[in-house]
């Protein structure tokens, strides 16, 4: 029983030393260890390779911020910049010459109506520095609400033509020609800086100097960035025209829950006035004492004060900034 026992153990010790020897020697011997080594180091190369190209495209953003941001900083605001933002193509020469007339003529009414050299000074002083002053400020309000309120329809028309395959360049001059005013300059001033070897990020960094809104420096800046290292712009300016979008809507229905508040502040400054100029029909020698005595004229100019904090105080609380 012992000898038949010694050949079957024998055989079976056999059996799994060839077992064995197969499932270590056989990998080795049809190179799938190798295989599994190739794929692994692939791997990790692919992975250092994506982290690299991540961190490059962040440094390449991050370099194009900084580059928009010193040239934005490195603007000074002259008179021929505000003209323009004014949308006005004046020269410097002739904006002083008519400043001067204004200041002239305002000075000549004020001295035939107060007979009064002193007001007439002051005149000088409004109708030659205060009133173009004013005058470029509410030009360039207009220009620039205008300018945000088409916005939206020019990026939509860059963000078809990148999905259709067309290039930026060309989206900018379709807007140069066909959209309205005052687009449709900023962006042929563009297209004109382009053709001219300046390259499309500079060229929309000018048109935010032009039109200094936070929506203008955030489309420069997608644009600089798409053109220096990649990106999908399409998608970030129909983010951006979704966000101009329901800005304007936002606005729209603030003015519109406000304007009761703002009738009754109208209704609240003009109240004075109407009644002043009532009594002054009906009893004139009555009402003419504020401005005969002194102690009237003290009353007037303190009302006026504390009128003007008035108004000032109400707009300022149905003003809201979206």
């Amino acid at each position: 029983m012992s000898g038949l026992n010694l050949p079957l153990a024998a055989g079976l010790a056999a059996l799994a030393a060839g077992g064995i020897a197969y499932a270590v020697f056989l990998p080795l011997l049809s190179g799938e260890r190798r295989s599994k080594e190739r794929r692994k180091a692939i791997g990790v190369v692919a992975s250092t390779t994506g982290r690299a190209v991540i961190v490059n495209r962040r440094e390449q953003v991050a370099k194009s911020l900084k580059e928009v941001e010193a040239k934005k900083q490195g603007t000074k605001v002259t008179l021929d910049l505000k003209l323009a933002r004014a949308g006005l193509t004046l020269s410097k020469e002739r904006f002083y010459v008519v400043s001067a007339i204004a200041a002239f003529c305002l000075a000549v009414l004020m001295v035939l109506v107060t007979d009064s050299p002193l007001v007439g000074l002051g005149a000088l002083f409004v109708g030659g520095w205060g009133l173009p002053q004013w005058m470029l400020g509410y030009l360039r309000k207009r220009r620039i609400a205008a300018f945000i309120n088409e916005l939206p329809t020019a990026i939509d028309i860059i963000t078809r033509g990148v999905r259709a395959g067309i290039p930026v360049g060309d989206c900018l001059r379709i807007i140069s020609r066909e959209a309205e005013e005052p687009i449709r300059t900023e962006f042929r001033l563009a297209v004109e800086a382009q053709t001219l070897g300046m390259s499309i990020g500079d060229a929309l960094v000018r048109m935010y100097e032009r039109v200094p809104v936070s929506d203008v420096n955030f489309f420069a800046i997608v644009i600089g960035i798409q053109a220096k290292s990649g990106g999908n712009l399409s998608e970030a300016l129909a983010n951006l025209s979704r966000v101009l979008r329901e800005r304007k809507k936002m606005a729209g229905k603030i003015q519109a829950m406000s304007m009761e508040a703002k009738a009754s502040g109208g209704i609240i400054a003009a109240l004075p006035f109407i009644v002043a100029t009532l009594t002054y029909l009906s009893s004139p020698d009555y009402i003419s004492l504020l401005w005969r005595t002194d102690i009237g004229k003290m009353a007037l100019v303190a009302s006026a004060i504390w009128m003007s904090l008035g108004i000032f105080t109400m707009k300022k609380m149905i003003a809201f900034d979206v």
